[in-house]
């Protein structure tokens, strides 16, 4: 089969590699329908390995080159044990975790905190290729009203959800979110769920902001234009925000978030980054503030694929463009030199 193999940083190849073997137990082998471009996968492309291993990962022992991609939709092809509900040729997305299922925190339902653990495509090949395995745990049935392109972006949506749940939103409170990229987007749609009644972003691009004010944001706000932190404490009667969550992973950008939530508030640093975090502990402490991580998410994903089945969740706004995965060395290469192009790509091997 074909694949689309990083085989380090700015290297990108479409090779012929062996269709996956008879999965097993734990695995399933999906054929590939779609696969969103992760900012994950970007990452890898400009500047990685990050989160690749050069050596044999502890728990797959796939080592590079592999095929990036790890928000997919597609049909079983095989699987490694039967699965209640799901049948060969059923449609399909994925939880991508990789666990080994018997450490502390596997066996506590914390899967995506195994110390062993990893994700599709990036500790295994991944979904830009026409077959890709799976774990058998992490499959969900696709209902006939969700497309296979929303069941793609259920991945990141997921992302979105967890970040939500860990701040503790509830109905009638006030959030900030910092940044207004696919992950922003999707703790919007999330924190809209939960029943946020003030949503405000935190967004340089103007055109993103447009497309936040037309997803029913409250405000969006241009942060080198205003002072973000004064204009949400004015909005919300001299407050501040019940939570703010940064899906930037910029340093400085996660220390402004804790002066800006309100006193007892919470901050979720949704975006992953690199670098230290410098804020004044008399901002946490004197104010009982709450500063938490969020990592992907934890049987959220069949929470989604149910949300959007049952009407609730309308993520369409978030595909903004569709390309062959033939070309996908292109499409990274016009990603990386200009991000604010799209919000999420998806990327097939189908003939479109």
């Amino acid at each position: 089969m074909k694949a689309l193999r990083w085989h380090g940083a700015h290297d990108l190849r479409w090779d012929e590699v062996p269709t996956p073997s008879a999965p097993r137990p734990h695995e399933a082998v999906v054929e590939v329908t779609w696969c969103g471009v992760c900012g994950t996968d970007l990452h890898e492309f400009l500047e990685g390995p990050h989160m690749i291993r050069t050596g044999p990962h502890p728990l797959t022992g796939a080592r590079p080159p592999l095929a990036l991609g790890h928000e997919l939709s597609g049909t079983v092809a095989a699987l490694g044990a039967p699965v209640a509900g799901i049948a060969v040729g059923d449609r399909v997305t994925a939880d991508p975790c990789w666990r080994c299922g018997v450490c502390y925190w596997c066996t506590r339902g914390e899967y995506h905190l195994c110390p062993k653990g990893g994700s599709v495509g990036l500790a295994s090949p991944g979904a830009f290729a026409e077959y890709v395995t799976v774990p058998l745990a992490g499959l969900t049935p696709v209902p006939d009203n969700v497309s296979d392109e929303m069941a793609a972006v259920a991945e990141p949506l997921a992302v979105g959800l967890h970040a939500v749940s860990r701040a503790g939103i509830r109905p009638g409170d006030n959030v900030l979110v910092v940044g207004g990229g696919p992950i922003g987007v999707a703790v919007i749609l999330a924190a809209r769920i939960a029943g946020a009644a003030g949503l405000y972003v935190s967004e340089p691009l103007a055109g993103r902001r447009d497309m936040l004010r037309a997803l029913g944001v409250t405000e969006a706000f241009d942060p080198h234009e205003v002072d973000v932190r004064r204009e949400v404490f004015l909005r919300t009667g001299r407050i501040g925000p019940d939570a703010v969550i940064d899906a930037t992973g910029v340093p400085a950008l996660a220390a402004q978030a804790v002066s800006t939530v309100r006193r007892g508030g919470r901050v979720v640093l949704a975006g992953v980054g690199h670098g230290a975090v410098a804020f004044d502990m008399g901002q946490l402490v004197f104010y009982e503030r709450a500063v938490l991580g969020t990592l992907g998410y934890t049987f959220d994903i069949p929470r989604v694929i149910d949300l959007m089945s049952a009407g609730r969740l309308d993520a369409s706004a978030l595909v903004t463009g569709r390309f062959p995965l033939a070309g996908g060395a292109g499409v990274f290469a016009d990603l990386a030199a200009d991000r604010a192009r799209h919000l999420k790509v998806l990327l097939t091997p189908k003939d479109m």
